[in-house]
């Protein structure tokens, strides 16, 4: 099981009140949600792995030198030129201070993290999945990881509708009948169309629907751009225009949003803990930070 964890703990952070707080009054809505999150998690799908993906950076600027809006409008403050350090993400103030907490708590459980710099959660998620040598359940809230599904090797998505007590169990069936794809189509399919939220412009006019009927019909984005570049094939003049005028973005868009799946990520236990790493460390964070019911609640959940 591989958790997007930013993707969760945001949803944590705003689906439990900010009244939720450490004994000295600082919020802990999102590590105690991201807790539960994690224990329901384990208790109801029994992973033998358990890895948390995170982001060492959030906006790659490879991805930004092929498309400069990338993520551009979620940009609090730019990186110095020439900075190893990423651009620093728009986040609510009173999150912030929790992510480090959730790191904390995380690596005193001992429930393997990992991130690689100069790449995104997404990266790390797709280059474990490429090496996985079974099925792997991946726990995200960004529809961009649904182009790993796959059917043959029992690699789903466990996408929260609510929670995590309502999953949608996304496999090649649902995305067929969603979006007219399977998981290796929907990242053309999400090229195609764009995604504002990533700051992708997609190809102007060609929105979700056409997009799934023009990969029905050419069978992926090759075909697509082959048959615009063929005054013999079907599209229409307006397609075909379209696709012509929006070649150099197709020409680097593939890059951009297909998760890499070579991501230099470290070779750690990935196995869900039996018991803490680090039990008085772990001890110390629960009294600080007032993680009560929601730590105990993961730590039931463990195999014993």
């Amino acid at each position: 099981m591989l958790l997007d964890t930013a993707s969760l703990y945001f949803r944590a952070y705003f689906g439990v009140p900010e009244s939720v707080k450490s004994p000295d009054g600082t919020p802990v809505n999102a590590v105690r949600g991201l807790l539960d999150f994690i224990a329901r998690l384990v208790q109801d799908h029994h992973p033998d792995d358990l890895v948390a993906c995170m982001d060492f950076d959030w906006r790659p600027q490879w991805r930004v030198d092929l498309i400069p809006s990338y993520k551009a409008h979620r940009v609090a403050e730019e990186a110095p030129a020439g900075s190893a350090e990423p651009d620093e993400e728009e986040i609510p103030d009173t999150l912030s201070p929790q992510v480090p907490v959730i790191e904390d708590v995380l690596d005193a459980l001992g429930i393997a993290r990992i991130g690689a710099a100069g790449y995104e959660a997404d990266d790390i998620i797709g280059t474990l999945t490429a090496q996985a040598k079974g099925p792997v359940d991946i726990v995200t809230g960004d529809r961009d990881l649904f182009q790993l599904v796959d059917d043959a090797r029992g690699i789903r998505i466990l996408y929260p509708l609510k929670g995590v007590g309502t999953l949608q169990m996304t496999d090649g069936a649902l995305l067929r009948e969603k979006y007219g794809v399977d998981g290796s189509g929907y990242a053309d399919l999400a090229l195609l169309r764009g995604d504002p939220s990533d700051g992708l412009p997609g190809v102007p006019g060609i929105g979700e629907k056409t997009a799934a009927k023009l990969l029905d019909a050419y069978g992926n984005l090759a075909g697509i751009m082959a048959a615009a570049a063929d005054p013999a094939s079907k599209l229409t003049p307006t397609q075909r225009k379209r696709l012509t005028d929006a070649r150099p973005y197709v020409e680097v868009a593939p890059t951009v949003v297909r998760v890499a799946t070579d991501a230099p990520v470290p070779a750690i236990d990935h196995a869900l803990p039996t018991e803490p790493a680090d039990p008085e460390r772990l001890e110390a964070l629960a009294a600080q930070w007032g993680l009560g019911g929601s730590l105990q609640r993961l730590l039931a959940t463990l195999p014993r």
